[in-house]
């Protein structure tokens, strides 16, 4: 069985060693300060500047085919993120950088977002340096969607029958 790749994305580059820190959202399971990092299937949902609020689905096993046509489109992709249209020349203008990790040392801490934490200092294995968001977003075949607001698109998504992420919903406008 191959070892699961684990990501975390930065603005930061030439990071030698993520320290444990309080986690940004509420978790029941997280006792302590953490490491978090997410697992390569998910890692398109922060292919965006990190402040960058964003709307995120994909279909499932229970998706309906009415969902699908509404939300997913014809294009193909096999995921979207949509964004506030005010984040394009941020987005277009973010370098990021991609910090990889041997999976040992890491607790699956949310299975449907790819969440996994280490309680530990963890030092990476590599980083890649990525400077064009959009075109990384493509070749994992997300479609990266502008509107000028999320609040409605959220509300329907979360009625929605595909699976989805909310991230920093809180910078919205």
């Amino acid at each position: 069985m191959n070892p699961i790749k684990l990501y975390h994305l930065s603005e930061e580059p030439n990071i030698k060693v993520f320290e444990p820190r309080p986690s940004p959202s509420h978790y029941g399971e997280i006792n302590a300060d953490v490491v978090f990092v997410v697992s390569d299937k998910f890692l398109y949902n922060y292919l965006l500047p990190r402040d960058c609020p964003r709307v995120t689905y994909y279909v499932n096993n229970n998706s309906s085919q009415e969902d699908i046509n509404t939300f997913m489109g014809q294009k193909g992709a096999d995921y979207v993120v949509t964004v506030e249209s005010k984040w394009k020349s941020d987005i277009n203008g973010t370098t990021l950088y991609c910090y990889e990790f041997l999976s040992e040392g890491f607790l699956l801490l949310d299975e449907n977002a790819g969440y996994y934490i280490s309680y530990k200092s963890i030092t990476p294995i590599s980083v890649r340096t990525i400077t064009n968001l959009q075109k990384e977003l493509s070749d994992r075949n997300v479609e990266l969607r502008y509107i000028p607001s999320l609040f409605d698109l959220a509300e329907r998504i979360q009625q929605s029958t595909l699976s989805f992420s909310l991230i920093r919903m809180r910078n919205a406008s």
